[in-house]
């Protein structure tokens, strides 16, 4: 007779099974799982309900936790909405363009246009909810290549989107005029339904962003059909410099975020002192604040450390096998020490004259090595596995925010270096360093400490202290890189290392 585990074991399988087919696994009632199955699985915490009959994966001992609705959320609603609705169903225009733009914020409510709707909510996990909204679909429909969600195509959701969108989501705004290759797609639907009003907004959209040959061809094709159009800006500013042409929507994203933040970056941070140019009294600096450094750092990334077990590293008087009981603790304590002095290093090379930017790219590889050498060389880790980017998604504990798709990181890493080797400005260097490699998140693991590692490389070099975020502050660190994540808004993060900044400088 099998046992209990041997019983888990084998409806652990079967969820396995369901995970290595469909990625996102979303189950409705007992289609893909037998009711013995998925009440065991639900009852040691391997499922979770969302609605009645509906479950997603999920961990023991998570319970309150979000990662595990965030992950699941785009696969869900797809699901869902086809399963009760067919094909009758799509996203907003909005919504719509979020997706194409590389929005990957998980919205806290979900628009559905569906031509029999009820204008009903039906409240989903952790106050997101669903909204079937009693309207007419687009002549085409998109399906999402990775969530399976159905769409407007990026044309049809550009005509009619609101007014409105252009002013409260710029970014996503911006991106979607760039993604579009020439204006051949949203001339058939322009003529077709009269829309001089959408024809003149558009026109102005584009000119925005500094494509007038675009505008100036939406004006004259419509125009020659006898509709007389008014040229109006959507949007409340202007930004420079933009690529008329990303490779990727998320190239894109990241560009609009870095013009549009840098601007707050500069407004609330101190000005940087001069240059350092002593380097052994610099790199002594950094040698007295690595003890607290790394016990800040690895404490907000959730691993058990101290100051003895830092030092004990530190001096080289560490065995895991002999002393140490959590040896992955330790192993990770020591990568941090490695990887310290390898960003010491690249601080040294832009004092004696490199780039920053140039400097943090070329090097940064290696601090990501020395980081998790220690496990490899203990057998815990894989070597593939510390070297290059991410080939997997990955996803951030209770944050709205899903980090875009592996494939993307290949195109937004480039771009990201690109921005950090063209700004000049220390103080951006640092705030937006920080923020837009972790919103990119290029690594598994290890990219909270990669982040800080590069704010305080950029502070170091361009005039400022290094600054050490104390675990203390882990709550409001948190809270502000989420609200920049999800809202676009980086004030709370560069008050807060400005802050900070203004501590260490007096104590």
């Amino acid at each position: 007779m099998a046992t209990v585990a041997e019983k888990l074991a084998e409806s652990l399988e079967l969820l396995k099974q369901l995970q290595d087919k469909e990625n996102f696994v979303v189950l409705q009632g007992t289609k893909q799982l037998s009711r013995v199955h998925l009440t065991r699985l639900l009852n040691e915490g391997w499922l979770k309900e969302v609605l009645k009959g509906w479950y997603i994966a999920s961990r023991p001992g998570m319970e309150g936790d979000t990662t595990d609705w965030y992950t699941s959320y785009w696969a869900f609603i797809s699901k869902y909405c086809t399963s009760r609705l067919g094909n009758s169903w799509c996203l907003t225009a909005e919504q719509s363009l979020d997706l194409h733009s590389g929005n990957t914020t998980v919205p806290t409510q979900t628009i559905i246009r569906n031509p029999d709707g009820n204008n009903n909510v039906t409240l989903l996990l952790y106050g997101t909810s669903l909204f079937n909204l009693k309207a007419k679909l687009p002549e085409s429909i998109y399906i999402h290549p990775e969530y399976g969600v159905r769409m407007y195509s990026l044309a049809e959701a550009l005509v009619y989107v609101s007014p409105t969108y252009f002013r409260q989501n710029p970014i996503s705004a911006r991106t979607s005029l760039q993604m579009l290759k020439d204006e051949s797609d949203i001339y058939g639907i322009l003529a077709d339904v009269g829309a001089s009003t959408r024809a003149g907004r558009l026109a102005g959209a584009f000119r925005n962003i500094g494509r007038e040959k675009i505008a100036n061809n939406i004006l004259a094709y419509m125009k020659r059909l006898g509709y007389d159009i008014r040229e109006e800006d959507p949007f409340e500013d202007k930004v420079e410099n933009l690529s008329p042409t990303p490779a990727s929507p998320y190239v894109a994203r990241l560009s609009l975020m870095w013009s549009e933040m840098r601007r707050t970056v500069i407004e609330n941070f101190p000005v940087p002192n001069a240059t350092p140019t002593d380097i052994t009294e610099l790199l002594k600096q950094l040698d007295d604040k690595y003890t607290e450094d790394a016990y800040h750092s690895l404490s907000i990334e959730g691993y058990k450390v101290s100051d003895e077990l830092i030092e004990k590293v530190k001096s080289g008087n560490w065995d895991p096998k002999k002393e140490d009981k959590d040896t992955h603790n330790a192993l990770v304590a020591r990568g941090y020490y490695q990887s310290f002095q390898a960003v010491k290093a690249t601080i040294t090379k832009i004092i004696e004259g490199s780039d920053a930017g140039t400097a943090v790219d070329d090097d940064h590889g290696g601090w990501y090595f020395e980081m998790w050498q220690p496990l490899v060389a203990a057998g815990l880790y894989k070597p593939s596995a510390i070297v290059g980017y991410r080939n997997r998604p990955v996803y951030i504990r209770g944050s709205r925010h899903t980090p875009m798709n592996y494939e993307a990181v290949r195109d937004a890493m480039p771009e990201y270096f690109h921005l950090l080797r063209e700004e000049k400005h220390p103080a951006v260097r640092a705030i937006l360093g920080h923020f837009l490699f972790g919103f990119i998140h290029p690594y598994n693991d290890g990219n909270g400490r990669m982040s800080r590692f590069i704010m305080n490389t950029m502070l170091a070099t361009g005039g400022y202290s290094w600054t050490i975020i104390p675990v203390e502050k882990r709550s409001s660190y948190m809270q502000a890189l989420e609200k920049a994540s999800v809202e676009g808004d980086i004030r709370d993060f560069t008050i807060l290392i400005a802050d900070l900044l203004k501590t260490t400088d007096t104590e």
